[in-house]
């Protein structure tokens, strides 16, 4: 039954991110052929945003060394549907945006944390040398007409510094933002989060702020920039997404069958499952333009490759799979 709230966005566009922070978490790695096939049936179920990979360094990431040859696998989907795909990539630096430019690639993402302890575990720099790292690569892609998002990690805790000061995430938060990115993404990658301090993080960024294109008065960041991200720890994904829709917020990070966590964060369990989040916002009447039975049956064939069963409770309830 569809109850629609007052004050609530009349669509959201999901960002799908299960094929690229889904399966780089993953102990297996899954082949090349199984991830183009993923990310295909992604497309079919409606999805239109769609993170395939990442170009770092296969050290780092061996379950994602084979970007190169995943890329030319989803030529036809890149500006070929309509609606149109869009295909993001993550870059760690200017080797990994020059690897995606020879690619064709459109759409990078850049990865920062709010944190020092967390920037050290992840990046190997501070947090000031990791967004000099980012300055060049986010005006090198802008340069090339490529579309920039930044992701930044760790707004709300820390597995090593424990919460997060509103204030002190809001400031890097607006740096990162401020480098040139075209949409900040807000990610609670340890799952911590709680409404009120999704609220308060937001009502700090944005100052209200709306309708802008670039950072307003005091460094506020208009909403229509914001997107959020947000892990299922504690099973408060689903209650800080709707907080954030309340401020404003319209982008939403999931995963598909909620796959994913963080290599550099033992704490950290999977992500929002894309499913939950779109039977919430099918009850809400907002609009996505996602098939939920397809992509639960999506996420099934995933999980069946994977050797285990979703996590995503509203897979296991529409394909009967057991927990």
């Amino acid at each position: 039954m569809t109850v629609p709230m007052d004050g609530l966005p009349e669509r959201v566009r999901i960002h799908e991110v299960g094929a690229r922070d889904g399966l780089q978490n993953e102990k297996a790695t899954v082949p090349t052929e199984v991830k183009a096939e993923f990310v295909h049936r992604l497309a079919d179920a409606g999805l239109t945003t769609i993170e395939a990979t990442s170009f770092v360094h296969p050290k780092w990431v061996p379950q994602l060394a084979d970007a190169g040859e995943l890329m030319p696998l989803l030529a036809d989907l890149a500006g070929r549907r309509d609606p149109q795909v869009r295909l993001p990539v993550l870059v760690p630096n200017e080797r990994g945006l020059d690897r995606a430019l020879e690619m064709g690639v459109r759409e990078i993402a850049v990865f920062g944390s709010a944190t020092e302890s967390f920037a050290r575990a992840n990046l190997n720099r501070t947090v000031d040398e990791s967004l000099a790292m980012f300055e060049p690569v986010v005006s090198r892609a802008k340069a090339a007409g490529a579309r920039v998002r930044g992701y930044l990690s760790m707004c709300f805790g820390d597995p090593w510094e424990g919460p997060v000061p509103v204030g002190q995430a809001a400031a890097v938060a607006r740096r990162l933002y401020e480098l040139g990115c075209d949409e900040l993404s807000l990610g609670d990658t340890i799952g911590v989060a709680t409404p009120g301090h999704v609220a308060a993080l937001l009502a700090e960024l944005t100052g209200g702020s709306t309708g802008g294109g670039t950072a307003g008065e005091g460094g506020a960041v208009p909403v229509e920039r914001i997107a959020v991200h947000f892990h299922d720890t504690y099973g408060q994904a689903l209650s800080n997404t709707l907080a954030a829709l309340r401020l404003g917020v319209t982008v939403v990070d999931a995963s598909a069958g909620g796959l994913g966590g963080c290599p550099y964060a033992k704490s950290a369990t999977g992500n929002l499952a894309t499913e939950d989040l779109v039977w919430m916002l099918n009850g809400l009447g907002i609009h996505t333009g996602v098939d939920i039975v397809r992509l639960s049956a999506t996420s099934a064939w995933m999980a069946e490759h994977l050797g285990r069963p979703s996590p995503s409770r509203t897979v296991r309830a529409l394909t009967h799979q057991e927990q």
